[in-house]
């Protein structure tokens, strides 16, 4: 039987070959992730509108909420799929069903942030989604479990954990606690979550291909960074002219900051070569893994930023020119910390000239706010806050990329 009769049938579940050659996102990956697109899309949005609203507080913790939802649901089948994806008809069906949940998912986001500037907490159709997601995701652990006798336990501790925390979600959607206290349950829970794929990384792990994620990952960045050309393109077309948007010098610093700042992100990004460190420190993979959390939501959020200023240059926001900028800046910053935190993780070295260049974009930063608090408009405040990633690209280019190349070097084979 050939590769292409077999995925018409069942096939047995096996652990994938780790040093298999030529691993790349499958066709069937790629469309999973458009999901994802519309989740993300949807977070930004519900930012940008409760900044705008001055309902600060609610939209960050709105967004953080939302972020590791989408963020954590994307993982789970990622690693599983780098794993034990079979490409047969029964793991793309458990995948569509995924790909439902995850629609159901987005679309609870905007009860969750109005809910949150009423000071309480809506996540039912949330919760619901993951029900979706979580049920075909169990089977598919179990499926592995009982296929994979070698990855028998890591299977069955990755399906317990997700479980038990689905069952502590539905409870707690259904305990109608005090604000307060369902965030501090949602911790707790949160640390369930996390806590299953370690449990199960000390009974045996999985199979997962290093190249593999790595891949996948820099495709999820490269998703959120579409966000900020949906962003810039809205801002442009804040800008009044004479009919409508149109040429103006704002227009042309918004369109370069716009291009200029996920341009330096997805450089910065893709300067560090991950597949090839995740290869040889696969027991350093948690700390990539998780952090990425961080990158994926501060990369969203920086297009959010894009909306909020065309909130602003529309005069439809409460909040003034500096909170404009710091909602781009802010998330520039915590991508630049994490992209550093799991460098640094991963390769468990220390680079000076990382310091130097986050002092560098600090300065650069609070001159920024400065400026855009006096005389500076935001459309040359965006400029300048665009200029903070090439200040990496930079330092990658005159020192990063010899450094690098020595790491690479020195590192044992697979």
């Amino acid at each position: 039987m050939t590769e292409a009769q077999a995925r018409g049938s069942r096939r047995r579940m096996v652990g994938r070959d780790i040093l298999e050659r030529h691993r790349t996102a499958t066709p069937l990956e790629l469309l999973f992730d458009l999901v994802f697109v519309v989740a993300f899309g949807t977070a930004a949005q519900q930012l940008a509108h409760a900044i705008a609203g001055d309902y600060i507080g609610p939209g960050i913790i709105g967004f953080a909420f939302a972020t590791f939802a989408i963020a954590w649901a994307w993982i789970n089948f990622t690693w599983f799929a780098s794993a034990f994806d079979t490409d047969d008809w029964l793991f793309r069906l458990t995948t569509m069903v995924q790909m439902i949940g995850a629609l159901i998912l987005a679309l609870g986001l905007p009860a969750l942030f109005a809910s949150l500037e009423e000071h309480t907490l809506d996540n039912e159709v949330m919760v619901l989604g993951y029900v979706v997601m979580r049920i075909p995701m169990i089977a598919q652990w179990l499926r592995a479990a009982r296929q994979s006798p070698e990855y028998r336990d890591a299977a069955i501790m990755n399906a317990v954990g997700i479980l038990v925390a689905q069952v502590g979600w539905v409870a707690l959607l259904f305990a109608h606690t005090p604000l307060t206290v369902t965030i501090v349950c949602a911790l707790f829970l949160y640390i369930v979550e996390l806590g299953g794929p370690a449990l199960a990384e000390r009974r045996g792990g999985t199979p997962w291909h290093p190249h593999h994620i790595a891949e996948r990952y820099g495709l999820m960045v490269i998703i959120a960074l579409g966000e900020g050309m949906v962003g810039t393109m809205a801002a442009l077309t804040a800008i009044p002219g004479p009919d409508g948007p149109g040429w103006s010098l704002d227009f042309v610093l918004i369109g370069f900051a716009g291009v200029a700042l996920p341009f330096g992100v997805w450089w910065t990004y893709f300067s560090i070569p991950f597949a090839e460190l995740l290869a040889a420190h696969r027991n350093r993979a948690f700390g990539f893994g998780y952090w990425h959390i961080v990158v994926f939501g501060a990369v969203v959020a920086m297009g959010a930023g894009f909306d909020i200023a065309a909130y602003f240059l529309e005069h439809e926001t409460r909040v003034g020119d500096v909170a404009t900028i710091l909602s781009v800046l802010i998330p520039a910053g915590l991508y630049f910390a994490a992209i550093f935190l799991i460098y640094s993780l991963v390769t468990r070295e220390f680079q000076i000239y990382h310091l130097v260049q986050f002092l560098i974009s600090i300065a650069l930063s609070v001159l920024v706010v400065v400026l855009v608090a006096g005389p500076v408009s935001v459309p040359w405040a965006l400029l300048a806050t665009a200029a903070i990633p090439w200040v990496w690209v930079v330092g990658y280019e005159v020192y990063g990329r010899r450094s690098g190349e020595r790491i690479i070097a020195a590192l044992p084979t697979e």
